[in-house]
Parts: structure tokens; C-alpha cells; sequence
């Protein structure tokens, strides 16, 4: 790959439909029915004559949450570049939201609090706020709707393999009944717990690597009824976020969030030997300690009580370089990368590997040898995510080592002062959050002297 990670990442993130969808394969099979593995049966059936997906829970038709994603009754957030993605690839689902209760607020009725400074307010972004079931619910249906993709309830238990390609997957139906289906490519988006590394390792292919490092994060998650009529405050999305080091009570993060049937959503994350809240009690005190938003909010009726959820991790799967691994086979979503859910990555990610495989379907591939240019193109959208992920949302960054390290970290310090007075800069940080820009576009010469002349101006002023 020849491309810098910053014009990738660019080219990813576009929002024009793919041109050009030859069929590739008769049978596509996608291994699990999450977010990320919706979206990939979605692209596949652009080019595949039957895209099969195998999902092991019964989908309830109201959308409530699956027995197999425990975290989606937690806080959920789809990013602007994450909802960008899901239009390109669901034209109208946005609408569709909309008007099964998903709140769109514009920029004027989004506040965000770093360290307890409120920041400026993104110009022209508007916010996409429901649960992860209704959005899940919403996906699903217009997936399954398309005429080449079915879903069957079952477990994959196994791949078959063929002159160093995917062959067939075996499931199991309801526990009993082994079947096998015959594919021509295979996409796994069974999550951070894939079983895929050991199927391919006992058929003496290459592992997957995996890279954890410990977040030890906790969240607590109740919902709350939001008063409505002519003299109810109108919807508001206010964050609170204490990069530097933990709030009260090990607070990393907080969010208020107006979803569906008229409720609040709200989410509270802390971190390291703190415990999070576990009782309406202990969740109402946490709540008082953040912007008066919050504690107006857990003061109305509670239409769900306190739930608790632990990520011991962040976790990444390697698959660049891996000497020997089957062909037409690939990964995305949490399989790849399950990330520090305080960023609220996880969902626009998986739409964001779905623009991968779909780069890679259309530049003609070699489909006889292992897909190592999507593996490239997924290595630069998980790069992207990944540093700060991985490195800044326990609290608990550690100093620089050497001389370079120290001048980034510096160089960040001050694009992050700039950005709470001065729009330029408070607009590249935003690209990059909202998952709309590299990282890489930060390091800008330019902009990094916009922001030590802001941040000299106003040392100058006080």
C-alpha cells in the first residue's frame, strides 16, 4: 500500500456508494448478526448471489436486546462519520430512526465538558441518539430485506477449507442438528470472543495475534422517563469526560443522552479498584457531582434500573503479515478490535470496516490468496482508533519516555488548549473524534502553530 494512513482513512470514510459491484461468489456467509455483521452481509450482497448470515440468538421483532450482547443495554453512541457510514450503505435509515423515536439534536443542544471546561460547540454536527437495540432493530430490517440475505438461527461450530481457501461452515441448530453450508467467502463478526484464531490454528494456518491491555473499566447505566410538552426543556446531549485523571468516585466519563419513548439514557464509567454505582441511591449522589443537567434528569421517574458492566480490556487482532492463512476469509467489527468504550467507537468502527470490505471487493482481488489488502486497509482504521483508545481513556496516562514521545505529547497539550477557544482547531480535533478525519491530520504543521499563537494570545490577555 503505497497511500499514506491519512489519504486511506479519507478515501474509507467517503460517503458516495461504491460505483462498480461485479458478483464475486454464489454463497457469501457471515458469522454472527451484530452491527458489524449486518453491515457486512449488506455490502456482500452486492456482490454475492445468497448472502447467508448464521446467528446464534433469536431476534426479537420489537427490538428488545439479544442474550448474546450483554453491553447493549449500556450507554450506546453512534459517531457523525459512524452515521455517515450507515446512510451510505442504508440510504434513508437516518429517517427511518427518526421516526421510531431516535432523537436528532443539532449543534446548539450538544454540550461537552473536558476537565470540567465546557467546549466549543461543533459547528454544522448533528447528533443521531437512541439505544442500541432500536438501532440495531433498524439495521437488521432493512439488511433482511434485501432479497439475496437470509438469516439462519443456529451456532458455527467450524470451517471446512480447499486448496488453502474457505470451503463450508458447520453450525448447529438448536443444539443438536450439525448442518454445513457451502460458501465461496466468509466474513467472522462473532465479536471479541471470535473463535475463529483456533479453528485456523488447528487447521495449522497462521493465529491471529492478539494485543489486550487493561482498562479496567466499569459502567453503570439506568434510564430515566423525559418529560415532555410546551414546558418541558427541550433535548440535550451533555457529556462530561476527565481525560487527565479520574473525577469524583473514579468518574471517567458521563453521559445524558435523550432516546427513544421519551427517556434519558444515562451512563456513568469509572475506573481502576472503584466500584460503580450499583443502587438508584449510590447512581443519583454520582450524578449530583456532575453538570446540574444530570441531576435533573435521574430526578424523574426511572423507566429502568441501574445496570452494571465490566471491559477488563481493549483488545486487537493482527492480521498483517500472518505467514500462512486461508483465503476468501475475513474479520470485522469486535473480532478485530473492541475498543475503550468510553470513546463510543465501537458501532461507527464496524461501519467503518464494512467501506473496507467493500474497497476491497471492488478493486478486483485475488480472491485464490489471502485477503492481505483488506487486512491492510482494516490495519490503517484500527491504527486510527486505536492510540487514543488505548492510551488515554483510563486516566491514567503515563509521561513520555523519550525526547519524540515528549514533544507529541506536548505538541497535543496545546492543540488541546487551542481547542477550547478557537473554532479551526476545535474543528480538526472534532474530525478526528467523530471518527470523520485521521488522527495524522493533527500533526499539521499549521494548525500546530495556529494553536501555540492561540494559546499565547490568551496567556497574553490574562
Amino acid at each position: 500500500m503505497t497511500e499514506s494512513p491519512v489519504d486511506v482513512f479519507d478515501r474509507l470514510v467517503q460517503v458516495r456508494p461504491p460505483e462498480h459491484t461485479p458478483v464475486l461468489f454464489d454463497t457469501a456467509c457471515v458469522l454472527g448478526g451484530s452491527i458489524a455483521g449486518l453491515l457486512a452481509a449488506r455490502v456482500l450482497a452486492d456482490h454475492s448471489r445468497r448472502v447467508v448470515i448464521i446467528e446464534r440468538d433469536r431476534t426479537d421483532p420489537q427490538g428488545l436486546p439479544r442474550d448474546g450482547v450483554p453491553q447493549d443495554r449500556q450507554v450506546h453512541g453512534i459517531l457523525p462519520g459512524g452515521v455517515d457510514q450507515l446512510e451510505r450503505w442504508l440510504p434513508g435509515i437516518t429517517g427511518e430512526l427518526k421516526g421510531l423515536g431516535a432523537v436528532s439534536l443539532a449543534p446548539d443542544r450538544s454540550v461537552m465538558y473536558i476537565d470540567g471546561i465546557e467546549q466549543l460547540p461543533s459547528r454544522d454536527v448533528h447528533t443521531l441518539n437512541c439505544s442500541r437495540p432500536l438501532l440495531e432493530f433498524a439495521v437488521r430490517n432493512r439488511v433482511l430485506a434485501l432479497p439475496n440475505v437470509r438469516k439462519v438461527t443456529a451456532q458455527a461450530t467450524a470451517l471446512e477449507y480447499d486448496n488453502g481457501a474457505v470451503s463450508a461452515v458447520r453450525f448447529v441448530v438448536d443444539g443438536v442438528e450439525e448442518e454445513a453450508v457451502r460458501v465461496d467467502f466468509v466474513v467472522d463478526a462473532m465479536g471479541r470472543a471470535s473463535r475463529l484464531p483456533d479453528w485456523v490454528e488447528q487447521a495449522g494456518y497462521s493465529r491471529p495475534p492478539l494485543h489486550r491491555v487493561p482498562t479496567g473499566i466499569h459502567y453503570a447505566t439506568a434510564m430515566f422517563e423525559r418529560a415532555t410538552g410546551p414546558d418541558a426543556a427541550p433535548p440535550a446531549f451533555t457529556g462530561t469526560m476527565f481525560p487527565a485523571q479520574p473525577g469524583p468516585r473514579g468518574l471517567t466519563a458521563g453521559l445524558l443522552i435523550p432516546i427513544e419513548d421519551n427517556q434519558w439514557m444515562v451512563g456513568l464509567v469509572v475506573h481502576g479498584g472503584h466500584q460503580p454505582p450499583r443502587t438508584l441511591e449510590e447512581f443519583r449522589s454520582l450524578c449530583d457531582e456532575l453538570p446540574p443537567a444530570f441531576g435533573k434528569a435521574v430526578g424523574g421517574a426511572v423507566t429502568r434500573e441501574v445496570l452494571n458492566f465490566r471491559q477488563a480490556d481493549n483488545r486487537r487482532r493482527d492480521f498483517v503479515g500472518l505467514a500462512h492463512y486461508p483465503a476468501r476469509l475475513v474479520s470485522v467489527g469486535d473480532a478485530v478490535a473492541s475498543l475503550n468504550a468510553t470513546f463510543g467507537q465501537g458501532m461507527s468502527s464496524a461501519a467503518l470496516h464494512a467501506s473496507c470490505l467493500s474497497a476491497y471487493l471492488t478493486g478486483e482481488p485475488d480472491l485464490g490468496l489471502p485477503a492481505a489488502w483488506y487486512f491492510d486497509l482494516l490495519k490503517v482504521a484500527t491504527d486510527a482508533l486505536w492510540g487514543p483508545s488505548a492510551g488515554s481513556g483510563a486516566g491514567d496516562a503515563e509521561p513520555a519516555q523519550d525526547e519524540e514521545a515528549s514533544q507529541q505529547q506536548w505538541a497535543m497539550g496545546q492543540l488541546m488548549q487551542a481547542s477550547l477557544t478557537d473554532e479551526t482547531v476545535a474543528d480538526a480535533f472534532k474530525a478526528v473524534a467523530y471518527m470523520r478525519a485521521h488522527p495524522g491530520t493533527l500533526a499539521d504543521p499549521a494548525l500546530l502553530e495556529r494553536a501555540i499563537d492561540v494559546n499565547k494570545s490568551a496567556d497574553t490577555a490574562s
